[in-house]
């Protein structure tokens, strides 16, 4: 039988298992709180994986679309992303899968070679994954980066060695605005533009 025929015929098993094995790579108390909450209000987190992992079968049953893959996939990998997973451990769910259906398939006699076909198709689901996780964790840098650099400027502002209309367009102060800035003794405050916090 063929992989996509199992996934139809097995369907609501390998769902089931699936989401089991995906839950179980959270720490243990959260786990079982994700198992065991099926209020979808309560329980954001598991409603997310399980219908991600839903529509992942469904698009393994058949031909891939890349586009809906990734929409099924970005929920569960946004989730991963804050987490303290590294990138391996946030995307491997995806190659969970791989063992369930060699199980499956070979009670069901699936020759080696639609099989070999089938998981070719969950690789390219886990490097879609892997795409979207480094995505996630640029913006969550990014966002890091801009927090600091804001508390490092209103820092500067309380210690008088910047001024509101040192900014520039883009609304980040320019290296002469900070060394238009005066310290308490009167002189000006110049500012290294190679290290502007004087590192």
């Amino acid at each position: 039988m063929k992989p996509e025929k199992i996934i139809e015929k097995h369907k609501s098993a390998i769902e089931k298992r699936w989401f089991d094995m995906v839950i179980d790579t959270y720490p243990r108390d959260t786990s079982v709180f994700l198992k065991r909450e099926k209020n979808p209000f309560s329980n954001p987190v598991g409603e997310a994986t399980i219908q991600g992992l839903n529509g992942l079968l469904n698009e393994l049953g058949g031909d891939i679309d890349r586009k809906r893959v990734s929409t099924y996939l970005d929920p569960i990998i946004r989730i991963r992303a804050v987490q303290n997973f590294t990138a391996s451990q946030a995307v491997n769910f995806v190659l969970f899968l791989k063992k369930i259906i060699r199980e499956l398939a070979e009670k069901e006699n699936t020759a080696a070679s639609e099989l070999l076909a089938f998981e070719t198709k969950i690789d390219e689901i886990s490097l879609a994954a892997f795409d979207i996780f480094m995505s996630c964790k640029e913006t969550l840098y990014s966002l890091r980066a801009n927090e600091v650099r804001n508390r490092t400027f209103k820092a500067f502002q309380r210690a008088g060695l910047i001024h509101e209309d040192a900014f520039t367009e883009t609304g980040i102060p320019g290296v002469e605005g900070l060394n238009e800035a005066r310290g308490n003794g009167g002189e000006a405050a110049v500012v290294d533009e190679k290290d502007p916090l004087g590192h």
